[in-house]
């Protein structure tokens, strides 16, 4: 396989498949660190702004992936993940020997590893690189990246990674980075669900939502997500996503079978997806994941919002 000094790394050919809310932000970081990048979406209008910026577009997934020597993917669902590697005119099919495969998407050890089987056969890297940090992240660089598969080639990568997140940890072979990044998700989904939980509660009880979370964020209860549900979201009552409510849905649910597989039996997961779905049902999908906190309102009749709103 062809290998890549780090010197060598602003000439490779970035190709890079979904450009949504996180993908979008990620390809401009690759063409602000002089990356020649090529994008595919589905939606040709989510591609537009940034070939203003310098960036290719192809109009299939096989003419990115041979043109390619770096194959970039940000999806949305499992799913997708093996419907662009696998299917006839897919990454694998047309990508050359050597290419290295990096997926931000959020899947289960088990597409990783199914996905990297067959891309080994194909004498092609595949990596697992889930992301953590949100479109915040996304735009500052910043991002935490959970690297699983070959070494090397996450050595070669590194450069190019180095421009989007400020954490990059290998983590072994394929479905590691994958794991770690459920994980993640597993404690996301039930501090989520925790701190919504707990707002209502006080807020129900006649303590000021504002006075509460000044209080619990000095406090051994203070969590990350409660700062950034209660700061961007709750209290100013904008619900619209950073990460949506279906999304982490997704992720709980990949989570809490990892737990099952692990050897689990009752786990906090369970009640955080079952509120998640319950959030769904209600029309919530499309919203911030922090709208979970609206299921636990409307059992108590309260809203958790800033006093003079």
């Amino acid at each position: 396989m062809d290998h890549y000094s780090s010197g060598e790394a602003r000439g490779m050919k970035v190709g890079f498949i979904g450009t949504g809310v996180m993908g979008t932000r990620m390809v401009k970081r690759l063409l602000g660190a002089g990356y020649q990048v090529t994008v595919y979406n589905r939606s040709i209008e989510k591609t537009k702004p940034l070939v203003k910026m310098g960036a290719n577009r192809a109009d299939t997934i096989a003419e990115l992936a041979r043109h390619s020597n770096v194959i970039c993917t940000c999806l949305s669902m499992p799913d997708d993940v093996i419907d662009v590697y696998l299917r006839k005119d897919g990454v694998i099919d047309h990508a050359g020997p050597g290419t290295i495969c990096l997926d931000f998407t959020t899947v289960g050890p088990d597409t990783s590893k199914t996905v990297a089987k067959r891309a080994q056969e194909k004498d092609i890297y595949y990596l697992d690189a889930p992301v953590s940090g949100g479109p915040e992240g996304a735009e500052q660089g910043t991002l935490t990246i959970m690297v699983g598969g070959a070494k090397p080639a996450w050595e070669q990568a590194l450069p190019l990674l180095n421009v989007l997140g400020e954490t990059v940890e290998y983590l072994g072979e394929s479905g590691a980075g994958s794991a770690a990044k459920l994980i993640n998700q597993y404690l996301v989904a039930v501090h989520s669900v925790a701190a919504s939980e707990a707002m209502v509660a006080g807020t129900a009880f006649g303590l000021d939502a504002e006075q509460l979370y000044r209080i619990l964020k000095v406090s051994y209860g203070d969590s990350r997500m409660l700062r950034r549900h209660m700061e961007q979201y709750v209290l100013p009552r904008r619900f619209t996503p950073g990460g949506a409510v279906k999304y982490v849905h997704k992720d709980v649910r990949l989570a809490n079978e990892l737990m099952k597989e692990m050897g689990m039996k009752q786990f906090l997961g369970q009640m955080a997806e079952a509120a998640f779905s319950l959030a769904m049902q209600q029309g919530l999908s499309n919203l911030d994941m922090s709208a979970v906190i609206q299921l636990f309102e409307q059992q108590c009749n309260v809203t958790v919002k800033k006093e003079n709103e």
